[in-house]
Order: C-alpha cells, then sequence, then structure tokens
C-alpha cells in the first residue's frame, strides 16, 4: 500500500516498552463518569431516569498525557463529556498497539456495551473493520483512515493549514532565513504539513530554506530533542515538528530560538521561546458523532476531512514578540481559509526540483492531497522513499 495521508504503522516506536500491558484493554481502560445531575426542583420523569447513557469508548496510540496528538484526543473527550453530561458515559485506554493487539482492545470495548468506538490513529483501520463487522450494532470511528463500511466512518482534520499559518509566522521572524522541521514519518500527512509551513514562510519572505530531519517516530523524546539541535547547529533559528511531545519546543528554547508549539498549545513549557502553536480541536467532529447516534441521524461509508471553517484547525498564543502585522497577516489568512478565499494549493507550484506539481490556475483536490509525496520549491533535501 502507498503511503497515504495517515498515522503510520510505525507511530509505537516511541512506546513499545508498554504495549504489552496496553493491549490488555481490561487492565489500560478507564472511565470517566458522568457528572451528577443537577437538582431540580420538578422530578425528573421515571423514563429518563431510567434511560442508560450512551457508553463511548476511545482507543489511543500513545499517553492521553504526551501533550500532543493522543492529549488534543483526549480533551476533546472531555469535552463532549461536560457538555452531554449524563446522557454518555466515555472510557479511554491508551498505549494501544497497532497490531492484532487492537483488535483485543476493539473486541472489548464492543463486549462491554460501548455502542459508539473511536480509533484515532491509521494502524487501527484493519482490526476496526474486522471487529466492526462482528458488532453490526455499535458505530465505529476511524481516525486518519479510509476505508468504510455500514457501521464505520473515518474522519480526519486538515493540519496543513494550521502549518501554512505559523509558516508566515516563521517566514517573518527568522533572522537567518532558515527553518527546521523535525519530521516524525515520512507519510503525505507529514509531508504535506511541511510543504504548506514553507509555501506560507515563503509568501512572506522568499529567501527561506527548510531543512528537515527525520525521526522515524511519532513520539520519542530523545530523537525529538537531538533532530532540534541538528536543525539548530544546521543555522535554523526557527523550528517547526510534526512530532507528538514538546522537546523540539524546549530545545529551542534552551538555544533562545523560536519553535511552535503543534497539535495542542504548547506554550506553557517555554513560553519566551513558542511564537504560537497549531492546534487541532476535536470537539466539533466529536459532538457531531454523538448527536449524530443520540439522533439516530448516524450512518457509515462516510468520511470527514474538516479544517478551519468547522472549527477543526487554529493558530493560538501567537507571541508577544510577533509583530502586530505578522499577527494581521494570520488574521487574514485565517478568515481566507474559513471562506475558502485563501487556497494553499493553488498552482503554479513546483517540486524542489523544478518540475510543475500543481499548473498554473489548477488546484489540487483532496486525492492528489492524500497522496501528496514531494517537497515543494524551498525544502531541502529528498522525500525519504520518494522519487
Amino acid at each position: 500500500m502507498n503511503l497515504l495521508n495517515k498515522r503510520s504503522l510505525l507511530r509505537l516506536l516511541g512506546w513499545s516498552a508498554l504495549a504489552g500491558a496496553a493491549a490488555l484493554a481490561a487492565c489500560g481502560k478507564k472511565e470517566e463518569a458522568a457528572p451528577p445531575a443537577q437538582a431540580s426542583a420538578s422530578a425528573a420523569p421515571a423514563s429518563a431516569a431510567a434511560s442508560a447513557p450512551l457508553k463511548i469508548a476511545f482507543a489511543y496510540l500513545g499517553p492521553a498525557g504526551d501533550h500532543g496528538w493522543t492529549y488534543a484526543h483526549d480533551q476533546a473527550r472531555k469535552a463532549i463529556q461536560a457538555a452531554f453530561g449524563d446522557k454518555i458515559q466515555t472510557s479511554f485506554v491508551e498505549n494501544v498497539p497497532e497490531s492484532a493487539d487492537a483488535e483485543r482492545v476493539f473486541r472489548d470495548m464492543a463486549t462491554q456495551g460501548n455502542k459508539l468506538i473511536f480509533g484515532t490513529s491509521f494502524g487501527y483501520m484493519e482490526p476496526m473493520l474486522k471487529v466492526a463487522a462482528d458488532f453490526p450494532d455499535v458505530k465505529f470511528e476511524h481516525a486518519t483512515g479510509f476505508k468504510q463500511t455500514d457501521n464505520l466512518r473515518s474522519y480526519d482534520s486538515r493540519t496543513y493549514m494550521g502549518a501554512y499559518m505559523i509558516g508566515l509566522i516563521a517566514g517573518k521572524m527568522t533572522k537567518t532565513n532558515t527553518l527546521g522541521v523535525v519530521g516524525s514519518i515520512p507519510v503525505p500527512e507529514v509531508i504535506r504539513n511541511i510543504d504548506a509551513f514553507t509555501l506560507g514562510a515563503r509568501s512572506v519572505n522568499p529567501k527561506v530554506r527548510t531543512k528537515v530531519v527525520w525521526v522515524n517516530s511519532w513520539f520519542d523524546p530523545p530523537k525529538e530533542t537531538e533532530a532540534a539541535q541538528s536543525l539548530i547547529n544546521g543555522g535554523a533559528d526557527v523550528l517547526m515538528q510534526n512530532t507528538d511531545s514538546t522537546a523540539v519546543l524546549q530545545t529551542a528554547a534552551k538555544n533562545k530560538k523560536y519553535a511552535f508549539g503543534w497539535d495542542s498549545d504548547m506554550a506553557k513549557f517555554a513560553p519566551e521561546a513558542c511564537l504560537a502553536s497549531a492546534v487541532i480541536d476535536w470537539t466539533p467532529y466529536y459532538t457531531k458523532a454523538v448527536n449524530d447516534v443520540l439522533n439516530g441521524t448516524w450512518k457509515g461509508n462516510q468520511n470527514t476531512w474538516w479544517g478551519v471553517k468547522e472549527g477543526a484547525i487554529d493558530v493560538v498564543s501567537i507571541n508577544n514578540e510577533v509583530p502586530a502585522d505578522v499577527k494581521d497577516l494570520v488574521a487574514k489568512a485565517k478568515a481566507g481559509l474559513h471562506d475558502g478565499t485563501l487556497d494553499i494549493w493553488k498552482g503554479p507550484i513546483e517540486d524542489n526540483t523544478g518540475k510543475v506539481q500543481i499548473k498554473a490556475g489548477e488546484s489540487a483536490d483532496d486525492k492528489f492531497l492524500g497522496g501528496l509525496n514531494f517537497y515543494v520549491q524551498g525544502v531541502e533535501g529528498k522525500v525519504p522513499g520518494g522519487k
């Protein structure tokens, strides 16, 4: 299977030591009970009191406290629990391997009465498909997947929009005209983000060059630290990451350089170094999914890819060191992404060998973006495994 817009099966590398224990769903499961109902002057109808909450389970690849990808999902889980109150009961299993063990976790979730199950990493796709076939009365939701069935649908967020907006900041704030990216796995999802970051930066500073160091893991703080330091040693003074820990940002701070938070707001970990955070908010989609089930309108065989317009992507906590005119650039870009007047992928766009990838006047569609496997002008080097 070609590299796609997905969370890679290698994402677990930084957590292999925890995988065995996490695979035992009964041991790893954590439940968050619905908050108690507030007292009312009149008694609730007996039918409402007897109504059981919708049980919802989440499978996480990493720890809920990674302050990145998994943390963003768990924050959204908490948000829907608070919003829906005693109508739902959520639980999660963290550090679930992208392997056959995931099937056991999903099967356990279904047999324990969960009627809505979220798998938050690409490698869960095949296990979820298998379990979904055995539990047709359960609704399954797969993050970043591309296969759907009558009781399984997929969803994703347009992280490249956040990458473009922080690229605007990076292009204006760099003094060396050298940007650095700590890449996780060289799949289209990550390559898109590197390219969008560079397109944003070069739209305001054509002299910018972007260096990339790959760590081949989604969460490996030591490797992320080493990669960040290597980029700084190579002249980069503003760093971006597509990894899940705060190591890149903290390494930038130690070297008195700049960086960005990724997937969630990381400003508090290095406020002086954090120029802004490109964040994902899964709450809008999770709210929709829960409402669909509660209202009886949930349908399978669908894929959803949301961005700024739907409230799934944003840039937050912009540093006070960022000039007002640069903040205005971000605000205008956000408005353009919201109303569709800004198209990041409108041609002409060339790769870094000079080959035209998107012709003048044309725009890339989602199919093209889903298989994107090239560096744009300004990014140094070659995509690992690319032509």
